[in-house]
């Protein structure tokens, strides 16, 4: 069987459920001798970083929740077995079965993929601000101060936050992470 017979299907989990799921699918690839069938098996997954504790983290975040890409060829038989997997609901389609993902979309999710993983690119922010929002320091020395974004620097990963420090307004400088937004 080519490669070129594969497509890519989206597979519906249970949420949170997506590694238990891609586990038990590549398990079922061994025992029931299914390589020719199911190519790979993948959950696209993005580098966030976060404050803990102070402290800037790297985390994983899922960039489609509840969700699971498999390549393959798509059979009725593939089919029953894949859904009849615990914590998976159905593949992603129309009333006439699973859809394949278009060549345009799987570029998208890949190249998404390839890009935050790679050594180059800087991780993403978890949050996004705009000019005038209000926002709460949760870290740093200004830390429990409130301040008005004053400018964005999305390269650096930082914005320019106006603070009221004694009866003045004062520009800081303060990395993403260690603001949040009032809301």
């Amino acid at each position: 069987m080519a490669t070129s017979d594969k497509k890519w299907y989206v597979l519906q989990t249970y949420s949170g459920h997506e590694n238990k799921v891609k586990t038990s699918i590549e398990k079922l690839i061994i025992q029931k001798k299914l390589e020719e069938i199911v190519a790979q098996v993948k959950i696209p997954t993005m580098d966030v970083a976060e404050m803990k504790n102070g402290k800037k983290k790297i985390t994983k975040k899922k960039l489609m929740p509840g969700y699971v890409l498999v390549e393959m060829v798509m059979d009725d038989d593939i089919r029953f077995l894949l859904t009849s997997l615990p914590s998976v609901s159905t593949f992603v389609g129309s009333k006439d079965g699973p859809q394949p993902l278009e060549l345009e979309e799987i570029k998208n999710i890949f190249a998404d993929v390839e890009n935050i993983e790679s050594e180059v690119t800087p991780t993403r922010p978890r949050f996004f601000y705009k000019v005038g929002e209000t926002l709460k320091i949760v870290d740093g020395p200004f830390a429990n101060f409130t301040g008005v974004v004053d400018e964005i620097f999305p390269d650096k990963g930082r914005l320019r936050v106006k603070v009221e420090i004694f009866g003045r307004s004062t520009p800081v400088e303060l990395d993403y992470l260690q603001v949040k937004s009032e809301n």
